[in-house]
C-alpha cells in the first residue's frame, strides 16, 4: 500500500471518528481539519451551546494532542495564559511555573471577553510558537494549535481583537446549528457514548507534525500559486480588506490541506476556491458580516482561473 493510500485512510478515518460525534455537520470537520493540516489557527464565531468546545476536544483527542480550555473573562491576566515566575522561599529563587498555553491544543473561549493586553500574550505564542517571560524566551510544544471563539451576538463586556490578532487565524467559521432530525440524534446519542469524552485516539503528535510536513510539500503548480496571488489581489485591491504576506502563505497552506483532506496529492483551483472564504471572513471586517460571501464570490467569479 503506497503513503498517499495510507495517508487518505487515516485522514478517512480522524474524519469519520470526529463526525461520529460531531454529528450533522460535516463541512465544519473537514475546514477544521485542513486548518490543522496547514498548521493554522481557527477562530469559531458562534453563540454559546452551539458545539464549539465539543469540537475542539474531539479534534485534540482524536489526534491524540494535549489539549488545554482557558475561559476568558474581563479580569483575565497575560499571566493567567502564559505562565508566572514564583518565588521559592526554600531555594530563594524564582521557579518558573507554565500557563495553560503550554499545550498543544489551546482553546480560548469567549476570546474576545478578555481585555487587550491579556489578548496580546497570544501574539507571539501563534505567530513564533513561543513566549517571553521576564525576559526569558520558552518554546512551546510541538505542534501548537490555538482556537479561539466568540460570540457575534453579544457586545457588552467585550473588546474587539485587533487585526494583527485577527490576521494569527488561518480560517474563521461558525459551526452553525443542525436540523432538527439531526438534534434528535445528537441528544439520543450523549446517552450512547457519542459525546466528545467517547472519541477514540486515531493519531498522535509525531504523526500530526508528519502530516503537516507532507501538507507544505504538496505539489502546487505555478499557475495555481499565481491564481492563489490574484484572488488575494483583487481582494485587496476592492477595498475589502488589508492582506499580509502572511495571508498569502496561509491562503497557499490552506490550499495544499483541502488537496490533502480530499485525498488528492496536487492542489486543484477548487481547492484555492474552497479555504477563500474561511480565510478571508474574519479578515473583512471593512463589510458587515451579511455582506462578506457575496463580496468572496464576487472575487471568484471575475478572477480568471489558470
Amino acid at each position: 500500500m503506497s503513503v498517499a493510500v495510507e495517508r487518505s485512510q487515516l485522514l478517512d478515518a480522524i474524519r469519520g471518528e470526529i463526525n461520529r460525534v460531531f454529528i450533522g455537520r460535516p463541512e465544519v470537520v473537514d475546514l477544521a481539519l485542513t486548518a490543522v493540516l496547514a498548521s493554522g489557527h481557527i477562530l469559531i464565531e458562534d453563540a454559546p451551546g452551539s458545539g464549539k468546545t465539543a469540537l475542539s476536544r474531539a479534534l485534540a483527542t482524536c489526534l491524540g494532542l494535549d489539549f488545554q480550555r482557558i475561559q476568558c473573562t474581563n479580569d483575565l491576566l497575560p499571566a493567567d495564559i502564559t505562565g508566572m515566575s514564583v518565588f521559592d522561599t526554600k531555594s530563594s529563587t524564582f521557579t518558573f511555573r507554565e500557563g495553560p498555553v503550554f499545550t498543544q491544543m489551546l482553546l480560548a473561549d469567549e476570546l474576545n471577553r478578555a481585555p487587550s493586553r491579556t489578548q496580546s500574550s497570544l501574539l507571539e505564542a501563534m505567530e513564533e510558537r513561543r513566549v517571553t517571560i521576564d525576559r526569558e524566551t520558552y518554546q512551546l510544544p510541538t505542534p501548537f494549535l490555538v482556537v479561539a471563539t466568540q460570540n457575534p451576538r453579544e457586545f457588552i463586556g467585550t473588546f474587539d481583537l485587533p487585526e494583527s490578532q485577527l490576521d494569527r487565524f488561518a480560517v474563521s467559521m461558525d459551526v452553525g446549528r443542525p436540523d432538527k432530525a439531526i438534534q434528535k440524534t445528537i441528544l439520543a446519542g450523549m446517552k450512547q457514548g457519542h459525546s466528545p469524552d467517547h472519541v477514540k485516539v486515531m493519531a498522535s503528535p509525531d504523526v500530526v507534525i508528519a502530516l503537516q510536513k507532507e501538507t507544505a510539500d504538496l505539489t502546487i503548480d505555478d499557475a495555481i500559486l499565481g491564481y492563489a496571488i490574484d484572488l488575494a489581489d483583487a481582494m485587496e485591491a476592492e477595498g475589502h480588506a488589508g492582506l499580509s504576506v502572511r495571508y498569502r502563505n496561509q491562503l497557499i497552506r490552506l490550499s495544499q490541506a483541502a488537496a490533502m483532506v480530499a485525498g488528492r496529492d496536487f492542489v486543484a483551483p477548487e481547492d484555492v476556491q474552497s479555504v477563500f472564504y474561511p480565510s478571508l471572513r474574519h479578515r473583512m471586517t471593512r463589510l458587515d458580516i451579511s455582506q462578506r460571501q457575496a463580496a468572496v464570490d464576487h472575487i471568484l467569479s471575475t478572477v480568471s482561473l489558470p
